[in-house]
Order: structure tokens, then C-alpha cells, then sequence
């Protein structure tokens, strides 16, 4: 389970840093910073993030998803994805 946190993780941040950011220096983003608050995303940020998500692990955001808790920070949208795929695995059973 933890190893696959990390690659979520790994996914998020690479997508953030390459196509929101235009930056392949990790050491701009720390997994915890509010990617709000440090201009990084806005709400088109959110929307485009969320579709990236939706493509990149196969599951559904839903309107009530678009919270900052899920969508704040790298750590925030891993743990989100993580609940999300969890739920997922669940309903197939």
C-alpha cells in the first residue's frame, strides 16, 4: 500500500511540476505546500488537475470532490486517489 502511495505520489508531482509549473527542479515543490496559496493553481488548475486524475488512475471526481482537502497540495490529491482507488476495489468485490 505504501509503495503504491509513492507512486501516486511520483505521478502527481511530475505532472504538476511539467505541465503546471514548466519545471523539472523537484526541489520547487515540497509534497505538503499549498499549491493555492503559492499561486501554483487557481480554479481552472483544480479542473485540469481533476481530469488528470480521472485519466491517470482511472477513477470519477465528482463536484463535491473539488475541495481543498483533496486537491491542496501533492500529499493532498495522493491521499484522495488513494481513498478514491480503495473505494473502487471495493465495489468490484
Amino acid at each position: 500500500m505504501e509503495a503504491e502511495l509513492s507512486r501516486i505520489t511520483a505521478d502527481i508531482r511530475a505532472y504538476i511540476l511539467e505541465n503546471l509549473m514548466f519545471s523539472d527542479d523537484g526541489s520547487v515543490l515540497a509534497n505538503d505546500a499549498s499549491l493555492l496559496e503559492k499561486g501554483v493553481i487557481d480554479s481552472t488548475g483544480v479542473l485540469e488537475l481533476a481530469m488528470f486524475l480521472e485519466t491517470q488512475f482511472g477513477i470519477s471526481v465528482r463536484a463535491e470532490d473539488l475541495l481543498p482537502q483533496n486537491f491542496d497540495s501533492v500529499d493532498s490529491m495522493a491521499g484522495f486517489v488513494q481513498r478514491a482507488t480503495a473505494g473502487l476495489a471495493v465495489a468490484a468485490v
